[in-house]
């Protein structure tokens, strides 16, 4: 372990410890996924989650998202522990902790770019402010984007959607963004473009980043790797080279 710091001092932004998941608990068809995972992330990281189909990546960053509770174990989010939590309380933490991009976008095809980035805002106060507005234009802005800011996603190509969905995840200023394959259905030149501007807005802004890819040039290009394999981290460090 690095000798303490006042930066090291603070909590993890992720803090799990033994942390396992079963589904269908007490069922002939019960199964545990996850089998006591401990793992910490730090503000500011940029890890890549891999690992084989079925190895429990899209169950952990569920758990991770607050989205599916763990089965046993401990989970703190920026210090605090979320078992027990109200799911008032959970979707409190999500808007305020979680920003989220996944393969398939997700925009809502009759909203405009900007109306899809700044849905967040609605949906978590009824309405957008005059600085919501403004920093969702800011974000569009900054991905590229700034001249469509009124089209509509069907007028857009793959990677200019993926770009508004990243941009909507961080209209809420989230310490920690969740993407789950977040280039996987795009080509190589917009999965390139779009896993670029992802490490930029890391390296501007200091926002954490947990990434599930199968992509080895991507996950070479984080600062950390943590693979699973069957249900439990089989490794977790530097990230290896990929090859050409």
């Amino acid at each position: 372990m690095p000798p303490s710091s006042p930066a090291s001092a603070k909590p993890p932004l992720i803090a799990l410890e033994g942390v396992t998941k079963r589904y269908h608990i007490g069922q002939p068809s019960e199964s545990e996924v996850l089998h006591g995972l401990d793992l910490h992330v730090q503000r500011g990281e940029f890890i890549a989650l891999i690992g084989p189909s079925g190895s429990g990546k899209s169950t952990l960053l569920n758990i991770l998202g607050l989205l599916e509770p763990l089965t046993s174990g401990s989970y703190q989010l920026a210090g605090e522990a979320v078992q027990g939590l109200s799911d008032a309380e959970l979707t409190l933490r999500r808007r305020r902790l979680l920003g989220f991009v996944f393969q398939f976008h997700h925009l809502l095809p009759a909203f405009s770019a900007l109306e899809n980035v700044t849905l967040p805002a609605l949906m978590a106060q009824g309405h957008v402010s005059a600085h919501e507005a403004a920093r969702a234009r800011e974000l569009l802005t900054a991905v590229g984007l700034g001249h469509v800011l009124h089209k509509r996603p069907n007028e857009l190509s793959g990677g200019m959607q993926q770009r508004v969905a990243i941009a909507r995840a961080l209209i809420m200023e989230p310490p920690l963004v969740l993407a789950d394959e977040p280039t996987g259905n795009l080509d190589t030149a917009s999965s390139s473009e779009v896993f670029a501007l992802l490490r930029r807005i890391h390296a501007e802004r200091g926002t954490t980043f947990m990434v599930v890819t199968h992509d080895p040039r991507l996950a070479a290009r984080c600062d950390r790797q943590v693979e699973l394999v069957d249900g439990r981290i089989a490794s977790d460090g530097l990230p290896t080279t990929a090859a050409s």
